[in-house]
């Protein structure tokens, strides 16, 4: 069950801590992504051409994982890759294994976070996480945050807002929302103000059952954000970095406060917090394809 492991989660890492080499590319793919849109406020470079290229992977990516090792050590940097559990297939190319499901973007992340000499934040995230147990766990039903907005959004459509340096955030939230709470989202990403001012202008109901959500740090731009919405959907709700602390750890915190929220959401819903038949299927067939051509290239 995704609460228990949720629960659980905190401390969990178990894999390298020791820093690599400076400097340092982060890229990721496939399920791989989200976590390495994490470490944009630890890590600057998607490529480099010298230290240690990170490349986090899930097997339905293998292809893209692969050109970018190679383009990497073409160009004189080590490649460490880094990789999500799928059964049946290959992982003689990873350096680091982290286990299947929505919880590998902390395992992942994680092991970027260490590699790349950022263990004083890696353990900060931690004590973020371990905070924001206590408070969304199950037991918790008066005052639990995650409970409480999922509420809020429940029969909702959220409308998802970030500052242009927390942009990862409004990515990560739609995900979870939709892969585990069964949600669907909208996304304001560049300039929100120049859509929001005329989103719900023609057809006021249009704001009707909607629910803005602030990710992050409240800018200047996303405070007038925030005023236009008022006059124009049912709320506007602010979740900051928990604690104040921005960078990696408020980010990985975000993180796993979206995924409790989204796991009450598939529980008021009545859903399964599981991955859908569909996605399923969908990353089987990719994965094999990319086993079969990985074998090809090796005959």
């Amino acid at each position: 069950m995704l609460m228990t492991d949720l629960l659980t989660l905190p401390a969990s890492y178990q894999g390298p801590t020791r820093a690599l080499a400076a400097p340092y590319g982060v890229l990721g793919v496939g399920a791989g992504e989200m976590a390495a849109s994490l470490l944009d406020t630890l890590s600057e470079r998607r490529l480099t051409r010298e230290g240690t290229q990170l490349i986090l992977e899930s097997a339905d990516a293998g292809r893209a994982a692969r050109d970018y090792a190679g383009l990497a050590e073409v160009s004189g940097a080590a490649v460490v890759r880094a990789g999500v559990q799928a059964e049946g297939m290959s992982t003689r190319d990873l350096n680091f294994l982290a286990p299947a499901g929505v919880a590998a973007t902390y395992h992942l992340a994680q092991f970027a976070a260490y590699a790349t000499g950022h263990a004083e934040q890696a353990q900060q995230a931690e004590v973020l996480l371990t905070a924001l147990a206590a408070k969304c766990a199950p037991e918790i039903e008066e005052g639990n945050p995650a409970r409480d907005l999922a509420w809020s959004l429940w029969q909702r459509t959220p409308l998802l807002l970030a500052a242009p340096e927390d942009t990862a955030l409004v990515h990560i939230w739609q995900h979870l929302l939709a892969r585990v709470g069964k949600v669907l989202s909208i996304a304001f990403e560049l300039e929100p103000l120049y859509v929001l001012t005329g989103a719900f202008e023609a057809q006021h109901e249009k704001g009707d059952s909607k629910v803005a959500l602030i990710l992050g740090d409240e800018t200047p731009e996303l405070t007038l954000a925030r005023e236009v919405l008022e006059t124009r959907i049912d709320e506007v709700v602010h979740l900051p970095f928990p604690d104040g602390e921005g960078g990696y750890p408020g980010a990985l915190a975000l993180w796993y406060f979206g995924a409790w929220v989204a796991a009450y959401l598939a529980e008021r819903h009545g859903a399964s917090t599981e991955d859908s038949p569909a996605l399923r299927e969908v990353l089987k067939v990719l994965s094999e394809e990319e086993e079969a051509q990985e074998r090809g290239l090796d005959a």
